[in-house]
């Protein structure tokens, strides 16, 4: 992607569609340590019809960066003392 001399670059199609983003949305840029990503800003709380739906509109958007889950839990939280892990 090229940025423009005004600082602008086209969101793919692609990437548009999956956070359904049209004309008028609202967008912001989250910066890390490993670079930017590009989130959709909600003005309006999304109704969901069931859990299954919301967890389809989630799908993909969290990047564990290769862990388990055992190993993101354990990272979350800290491991666990009262475990025995031989």
């Amino acid at each position: 992607m090229r940025v423009t001399e005004k600082g602008q670059v086209t969101i793919p199609k692609e990437i548009r569609d999956r956070l359904k983003i049209g004309p008028g949305s609202e967008v912001d840029f989250v910066v890390s340590d490993d670079g930017v990503r590009l989130v959709r800003l909600d003005d309006s709380k999304q109704d969901y019809k069931s859990f299954e739906e919301w967890a389809d509109s989630v799908k993909g958007t969290w990047d564990l960066g290769g862990m388990t889950t055992d190993e993101y839990i354990d990272w979350l939280r800290g491991p666990r003392d009262d475990l025995d892990r031989r």
